[in-house]
């Protein structure tokens, strides 16, 4: 749609010189999600890949579990009072037969970059609603060696970034470690909502054998989505939350973090890191 960045005009100061220059940033717009009619969920996002990250934000929500179960997506016309088309709003309509939530007040959404669930009813929540349980047989395997090539690839496949410095991004990974897809989004839990969405779109989920690189942190939110994907490994740059962990631990599976270089956390589902026994230490 070509609103994937936008250009300002700023004030630049290098070593007390002063000039104004054009910078390039980031887009950031509100995107309505309606099921069947019925606004349901609103989340700032960076323009692009909107149907798959609707698609992908219901199947974090227990609504989606394969491609066949969605009908359609298209944008709302008539979005705004004049008639017009924001592209701003998507409506999801749901196959004959597929359960959807009870859409109140109540259960309306809104969601950012940082929000989530807490609580140990959000992972039982989890537990019980996904319809794809983690279940890689045979177990998948990756070397901590495979691990630490995986956060340059992402990098270098962040081609907005490259321009605005101001994206999260998701990519999947094979369990050789070969790219799968990689999305960016103002939001972290966007980008991962449009892998997620664009593999039911292509009738690949569960993505049972895939390792799923994030960008920043690795909070519940992100862990809940790889576990409603059928995702065995998540792994992050930086730290995983106490409640991300929990889940990992109670659904089976594998969480990384401070993957750094050759350096790196295992928190959770040790078992699929092909470790040496001998380096393992308490």
């Amino acid at each position: 749609m070509g609103r994937v960045t936008e250009r300002r005009k700023v004030i630049r100061i290098r070593d007390g010189a002063v000039s104004t220059r054009p910078d390039t940033l980031v887009a950031e717009e509100p995107l309505e999600i309606r099921l069947n009619g019925k606004p349901l969920a609103i989340t700032m996002r960076t323009p692009g890949d909107d149907f798959a990250l609707a698609a992908g934000f219901l199947v974090s929500e227990g609504v989606l579990a394969s491609a066949p179960d969605l009908r359609n997506i298209v944008y709302c016309a008539g979005a705004t009072a004049d008639g017009s088309n924001t592209y701003n709003v998507v409506d999801v309509t749901t196959a004959p037969g597929v359960t959807v939530p009870d859409i109140t007040l109540e259960r309306n959404v809104y969601t950012t970059s940082s929000c989530g669930l807490c609580g140990k009813a959000s992972l039982d929540a989890v537990r019980t609603t996904t319809r794809h349980p983690i279940t890689d047989t045979p177990p998948l395997r990756v070397t901590p060696e495979l691990l630490s090539e995986l956060p340059d690839r992402l990098r270098a496949a962040q081609r907005v970034f490259d321009r605005t410095g101001g994206l999260h991004a998701a990519a999947l990974f094979d369990e050789h470690g070969e790219l799968l897809d990689v999305r960016e989004d103002v939001g972290r839990h966007n980008a991962v909502d449009k892998l997620v969405g664009r593999a039911l779109q292509s009738g690949d989920l569960p993505l049972s054998r895939t390792v799923l690189m994030v960008s920043g942190r690795a909070s519940f939110e992100l862990a809940q989505k790889a576990v409603m994907a059928g995702i065995p490994v998540l792994a992050a740059v930086s730290a995983p939350s106490s409640l991300a962990v929990d889940l990992a631990a109670e659904t089976g599976m594998t969480l990384v973090g401070f993957l750094r270089g050759s350096s790196m956390n295992v928190y959770a589902g040790e078992e699929r890191i092909a470790l040496r026994a001998a380096a393992v230490r308490a």
